[in-house]
């Protein structure tokens, strides 16, 4: 599996935090922030944007890093994604990703 896969089966060569942090892009990042903020109703600023990916050694954001309960719960367990794990189909806290992306699922299934 790539490891740009999020533990929760996302692209990460895909999130704008993660291309905004590669390509020191300050529009995009304020573009996020406000997006995230919107999306998860707490004040995330453009200084939080930064992000190398899930699973790769680097800056993460500060959900991603300490938050995210996805990501702890895989490390915890030693997974190297939600795939590895024998709770993967009724797993609430994974659920809420890939209910909707189909494409979290398939990275999932296909490691």
């Amino acid at each position: 599996m790539k490891k740009l896969i999020a533990y929760c089966g996302l692209d990460c060569e895909k999130c704008d935090a993660r291309i905004a942090t590669l390509n020191n892009d300050d529009a995009l990042r304020q573009k996020v922030a406000t997006l995230w903020s919107e999306l998860n109703g707490v004040q995330i600023t453009p200084e939080m944007i930064n992000c190398e990916g899930c699973r790769v050694d680097g800056v993460k954001t500060p959900f991603c890093d300490r938050l995210c309960a996805i990501r702890q719960c895989a490390m915890g367990k030693k997974h190297e994604t939600c795939g590895a794990c024998s709770q993967l189909d009724s797993c609430q806290t994974v659920g809420k990703i890939i209910s909707n992306n189909a494409e979290a699922l398939s990275n999932l299934k296909s490691e």
